[in-house]
């Protein structure tokens, strides 16, 4: 009787527990789960970030490039071991990128409030140097190694390495932050397109990123600008920029002759910056100004030594675009033309930069001549201790034709052109002294001309998917003669005389690019 009692309880108490683990279990009623809603208030691809009024659309593109005959992608071979022509020009560079891009956008009773923000990720083939500490050895990825092939003068920021050649990035990995800005009430504040631009920046039609003839910047610069719509297509904007990063070619010191070494000071003003504006559907004019600081150092390595005063450059540029011309069903006409004093990245743009170093080597036919060499350096002053800033002058143009054979298929033939000129000071700074003295130069004369001629086809089987071949060539039209003492441990060119020449160069781009 005990054991059967005792059986009983352990059962009920057996149940009670199952029953306060089974209650225990139930459900709790969750919360609604907020999915995500479309926004078409901006356009395809936006949508709600979940909890806000905040539209966003993430965007970008993969990109993989492989270029003939140059170590740069893909700003030109007319400097550095590109334009070494010797075992050290890369018969190929490849480079694959990776571009994310985030647009958000809020409506509020001031207008919509706008953030934008675009960042690359890439890896670059580089470029082998001559190792100065180990003659017979060479080094990987030197950091400025031969940039611009021992010819003092030649002014590349630091900015623009990364773009050129990756250099001192060893592991050959980059990240580089495009655009990082805010628009409101007309306000664009941050990392855009400069305001002088043309709305295709240095792309009328190719892919090749070294067109002179115009404003560049297609990667962003620091501004402050505000836009006022008039209505009807046309607007007006006022800008200041960030000189610092892409709009500096160089104010050079030139002590002992030649083409001296670039000597800025910090900074002090921005660039200053006005645009017109006619958008419409035929296509679209804009007319820009731009005026630029050449705020230099010193004379010499001390406060004692005084400096030169302050001298403004300025640049003045046209583009017109025209749309749907007679040649057939979205075919376009781009063409713009610039002139600069002092302000010479206004038509040498930053991409362009190693066209305003220009030291490009090839062979020789002139006995006593180890090989040829053709010069064109353009900064934007030259200077002497004891004599103030004198502005370097440019102009230039470049267009493309795009003509659709297709919905595939497409075809732009491209160009650009520029001339830089030195006034007769600066040109006595130059040839006076130094190496341009020298008996074996019949004539010195640092002006030259830089012409830039291509064709590239395009095919899109489907869309967002692109492959296209761009075959650029580029004439250097320099104006010394004679014979020069020049070299480059970094690229292995002694140091011996050279004869001055008129140079040419050609490079091919291959690219496959999805975007999304």
């Amino acid at each position: 009787m005990k054991m059967v009692k005792s059986l009983l309880l352990g059962s009920a108490a057996g149940l009670l527990a199952m029953s306060g683990a089974q209650a225990a279990d139930l459900p709790v009623k969750a919360k609604a789960v907020e999915y995500v809603r479309i926004c078409s208030l901006y356009g395809a691809g936006f949508w709600y970030i979940p909890g806000t009024d905040t539209c966003m659309k993430i965007g970008g593109y993969l990109r993989v490039d492989v270029l003939a005959n140059t170590n740069a992608d893909d700003t030109g071979n007319t400097s550095g071991a590109g334009a070494a022509n010797n075992r050290f020009t890369n018969g190929y560079t490849w480079r694959s990128r990776e571009d994310l891009n985030l647009d958000t956008r809020t409506a509020t009773e001031y207008g919509v409030v706008r953030t934008y923000w675009d960042a690359t990720f890439s890896w670059t083939t580089d470029s082998y140097a001559g190792n100065p500490a180990a003659p017979g050895s060479t080094v990987y990825s030197p950091i400025g190694g031969g940039a611009v092939a021992g010819v003092a003068g030649a002014n590349v920021s630091p900015a623009q390495a990364p773009n050129n050649a990756n250099a001192g990035a060893v592991a050959n990995g980059t990240v580089g932050i495009y655009y990082a800005f805010i628009q409101f009430a007309g306000f664009t504040i941050g990392k855009a397109i400069s305001q002088f631009s043309a709305p295709w920046t240095n792309y009328p039609g190719n892919n090749y990123d070294g067109l002179v003839g115009g404003g560049g910047t297609v990667t962003g610069v620091n501004q402050f600008t505000y836009t006022y719509e008039f209505g009807n297509g046309v607007s007006g904007t006022l800008s200041a920029q960030d000189q610092v990063a892409y709009y500096q070619a160089g104010v050079n010191n030139i002590t002992a002759g030649g083409f001296g070494a670039s000597d800025y000071a910090g900074t002090i003003a921005p660039d200053l910056v006005a645009m017109l504006r006619v958008d419409q559907a035929w296509g679209l004019f804009q007319a820009s100004v731009a005026a630029h600081d050449n705020h230099a150092a010193y004379y010499g390595g001390t406060e004692l030594t005084g400096h030169p005063n302050d001298k403004w450059g300025f640049a003045g540029q046209l583009a017109l675009s025209i749309k749907n011309i007679p040649t057939g069903p979205g075919d376009t006409l781009n063409v713009q033309g610039v002139y600069t004093q002092g302000a010479t990245r206004y038509n040498i743009q930053d991409l362009a930069a190693s066209a305003g170093a220009n030291t490009i080597y090839s062979g020789t036919n002139v006995a006593g001549a180890y090989q040829s060499i053709g010069f064109g350096i353009a900064p934007d002053t030259v200077f002497a201790p004891g004599l103030q800033q004198q502005l370097v002058e440019t102009w230039g143009m470049r267009g493309g034709f795009t003509h659709n054979w297709s919905p595939f298929w497409n075809t732009s033939v491209y160009g650009a052109y520029a001339e830089v000129r030195y006034n007769a000071v600066s040109k006595g700074l130059i040839c006076g002294a130094g190496v341009f003295a020298a008996a074996t130069v019949t004539t010195c004369n640092p002006d030259y001309n830089i012409g830039q001629l291509g064709i590239i086809t395009r095919w899109t089987p489907v869309k967002n998917l692109t492959f296209s071949a761009d075959f650029t060539y580029t004439h250097l039209d320099q104006k010394m003669a004679g014979l020069v003492t020049n070299g480059s441990a970094a690229i292995a060119k002694p140091t011996t005389l050279y004869e001055l020449k008129d140079q040419d160069t050609v490079l091919l781009l291959l690219r496959a690019q999805r975007n999304f």
